[in-house]
């Protein structure tokens, strides 16, 4: 194990109605095989959840990938849309805050391997690596949804951190 995400799922701007008059939005996270979710915000197309969600941080190679749901009582769940965050970025980020100090932290502009609406920044503060961002849901007409991701590195000793 590398360390830890926790990803904050703060709120979802625009979501598309996926109901008659309403949706039910929820937000599910995996990485590789492991799969968590927020809570389901009824009646709402700009829910604030404040979810946070764990992950083990296994291989650096495999996405973090967030999909809206709308909840449904009486059929399958509706998918809003989905958003992929690469974690390689936090990666090479730990490495740099190795062998300096990252002042003004990170800049990670949006680019055909993330779903950031804006540019972003990847700061170091005590000891965590933290990004606030938007993402732009893909495969549907709006919604974004604002989230913080913080991952904690697995210590090799008091001065250095496991990067694959």
């Amino acid at each position: 194990m590398l360390g830890l995400v926790k990803i904050r799922v703060h709120r979802g701007i625009n979501l598309p109605l996926k109901d008659t008059f309403h949706s039910d939005p929820y937000v599910v996270v995996t990485m590789g095989d492991q799969k968590v979710k927020t809570s389901c915000k009824k009646n709402n197309c700009n829910p604030v959840w404040d979810d946070e969600l764990t992950l083990a941080l296994k291989n650096p190679n495999v996405q973090i990938v967030l999909t809206v749901y709308d909840k449904d009582t009486f059929s399958k769940d509706d998918k809003i849309g989905e958003a992929k965050i690469d974690i390689k970025p936090y990666l090479k980020a730990l490495e740099m805050s190795y062998h300096q100090d990252l002042p003004n932290g990170v800049k990670v502009q949006p680019n055909k391997d993330n779903c950031l609406a804006k540019e972003s920044c990847i700061i170091w503060e005590n000891g965590k690596l933290i990004q606030d961002m938007t993402l732009m849901l893909q495969n549907v007409e709006c919604g974004e949804v604002k989230l913080q991701i913080e991952v904690i590195p697995k210590m090799l000793s008091e001065d250095a951190f496991y990067v694959a």
